[in-house]
């Protein structure tokens, strides 16, 4: 009989044979050289790298010489913040696969893409923004513990998912203005059991940084040596 490493295997090569993969952008067949990714290769080379320059602290990419506006008022408690791609195109719909279609497992192809960002480093641990228990019912999972435990994997790094909790439930913040996002999750996390961690917060997308910032003040609060930041795409313009 098989080994069950080798028995895996060749189940995994006959379910290739009789349903063929197909990436989940563009609808063409998925080679075996990508491993039965959800999004081709050619797909995730078209995702637009966020490249320097940018702002040493929020990453927020800049004109050479420009100052950052962005995070000029920003608390001490959240670090360096750094998004792997641009929220457009293809990384879009990944973003929206990902989060609203139950396709938990394109996190895998998005984690490579993150798994240079700088805050990742050796003797960090993993914590994944978390949702409102109401929005965790609806989706059946969080989408950004599924990228930080694709990025674990990755980079062999711990995911701590219980440091973190949220305790308020806040309403949406897509139509906000940056103001009104900081009040919307102003207090709405908690967290515990962290003190002297390193800790790199994983989200899938930023836009003004107003949840990481309540969360990086919770996990501050609660003794964290330092927070960091780190989201598959960056919605800029």
């Amino acid at each position: 009989m098989l080994p069950s490493a080798e028995l895996r295997e060749v189940l995994r090569a006959a379910e290739r044979w009789l349903l063929p993969a197909e990436c989940l952008l563009c609808r063409r067949p998925v080679p075996p050289s990508d491993d039965d990714a959800l999004a081709c290769g050619v797909c995730r080379s078209r995702w637009r790298a966020v490249a320097a320059p940018w702002c040493a602290r929020c990453g927020q990419p800049l004109e050479p010489d420009a100052e950052c506006g962005l995070c000029a008022g920003w608390p001490a408690a959240l670090g360096r913040v750094r998004s792997a791609v641009r929220l457009e195109g293809g990384a879009r719909e990944a973003v929206h696969l990902l989060k609203y279609e139950g396709w938990w497992r394109i996190a895998e192809p998005m984690a490579l893409a993150m798994r240079a960002l700088e805050p990742l480093t050796a003797g960090v641990s993993l914590v994944a923004v978390p949702l409102g228990a109401r929005r965790a019912r609806e989706r059946g999972y969080n989408q950004s513990e599924r990228l930080a435990a694709a990025i674990g994997r990755v980079g062999g790094l711990p995911v701590r998912p219980h440091l973190l909790r949220r305790v308020r439930e806040t309403g949406t913040q897509t139509a906000l203005a940056p103001d009104a996002r900081r009040v919307n999750v102003a207090g709405a996390f908690a967290a515990s059991a962290v003190r002297g961690l390193r800790v790199v917060l994983v989200d899938d997308v930023f836009t003004t940084g107003a949840t990481l910032l309540a969360a990086a003040e919770a996990l501050a609060a609660a003794g964290a040596e330092r927070v960091e930041a780190v989201t598959f795409a960056r919605a800029l313009g």
